[in-house]
């Protein structure tokens, strides 16, 4: 796994609220951290360290974040601070622009400048739940002027970028425990990809991206359209070529050169028809394992991931784990044996 957990349960009450914003001032700048349930507080939170990248997936009661003038002049990491609402709600005052903030929206603060990040309305023990992205400003390829723009505003992680963003991220947190520390410097390669599309989009500066940033980018975007396709047995190279209004050969080209994203396995070079059948049937073979499922016609399963024909399927299984979808199925849904 990369990174640390904190689940208040696990410390003692009197405890909890001073050890979760110790947590806390690990990935962001120096702020006061208050919250009118600090004597009862509950929050879960994971701190992903992805090279020069910080991403912390978290939930928690309602606390206000405070970043004075006078925090800036002691400290300044130069970094910008990216935050994925997810459930509840958030306000922010910074650089003189009051929003406020609900779920699929994101917004962007510049640890330069003060910023108050409070509970929308007080009195309530809301569940706060999001993601945050902590990265040092230097590797974002656009002017400071430029992202200024942007700062404090709400914006969309719902279409376009912004849902590939917001979808990677939610990925991260989900896929975490399964992560190894080896896997962090090319996931933050990879963020700081998608991270750079979305600013220069937001920014109508797209075009100033270096071409292996947009390459990258646009790789990610292809690989989240399949995922998001894979149940329609008409998922083919040429159709995902001309929903993104590319070649059939700069599409190849772009998964021979490109390594896959968050969780998704394999390595550089794999054919795109290659990688689609390696996602069908690890998800059919998922859903085979699963006992919820079990009464479940294995040719339902297949076809629900676009493998419509049970002969095709059967052999493809066969040939990827060294069982029939039935004989795997029986194993991995009989009971451990007992031993004496």
């Amino acid at each position: 796994m990369i990174g640390t957990v904190f689940r208040s349960e696990d410390v003692p009450a009197e405890h909890r609220f001073d050890y979760w914003r110790d947590l806390v001032h690990r990935a962001i700048a120096p702020s006061d951290i208050t919250s009118e349930h600090a004597g009862d507080f509950w929050a879960e939170q994971r701190l992903l360290e992805l090279g020069p990248v910080m991403v912390w997936p978290t939930s928690f009661l309602p606390a206000r974040f405070l970043r004075t003038e006078k925090m800036v002049r002691q400290c300044d990491p130069e970094l910008y601070h990216l935050s994925l609402v997810l459930g509840g709600g958030m306000g922010l005052d910074h650089v003189g622009r009051t929003e406020l903030y609900g779920p699929r929206d994101l917004w962007v603060t510049d640890t330069a400048e003060p910023y108050d990040v409070r509970p929308p309305d007080s009195g309530g023990r809301h569940l706060v739940t999001g993601v945050a992205v902590d990265f040092p400003k230097a590797l974002l390829p656009l002017s400071p002027d430029r992202v200024r723009d942007v700062l404090g505003r709400r914006l969309s992680g719902r279409e376009g970028t912004g849902s590939l963003l917001t979808e990677f991220l939610i990925g991260l947190d989900r896929q975490s425990a399964s992560l190894q520390p080896s896997d962090a410097p090319r996931l933050g390669s990879v963020l700081l990809d998608l991270l750079s599309a979305w600013f220069a989009h937001v920014t109508d500066m797209e075009d100033t991206l270096p071409p292996e940033t947009r390459h990258r980018a646009m790789t990610a975007h292809i690989r989240a359209f399949i995922r998001q396709n894979l149940h329609d047995p008409g998922l083919t190279p040429p159709v995902i070529a001309a929903a993104h209004h590319i070649s059939l050969s700069y599409l190849h080209r772009l998964f021979q050169e490109q390594a896959p994203g968050a969780g998704e396995g394999g390595g550089g070079g794999e054919t795109v028809a290659a990688w689609i059948r390696r996602l069908r049937l690890e998800s059919a073979r998922r859903d085979l394992a699963d006992p919820a499922l079990h009464a479940v016609p294995i040719h339902t399963v297949a076809a629900r991931w676009g493998l419509p024909r049970a002969s095709d399927f059967a052999r493809a299984f066969r040939t990827a784990y060294g069982l029939t979808p039935k004989e795997y199925r029986l194993q991995a849904l009989s009971p451990p044996e007992q031993t004496e």
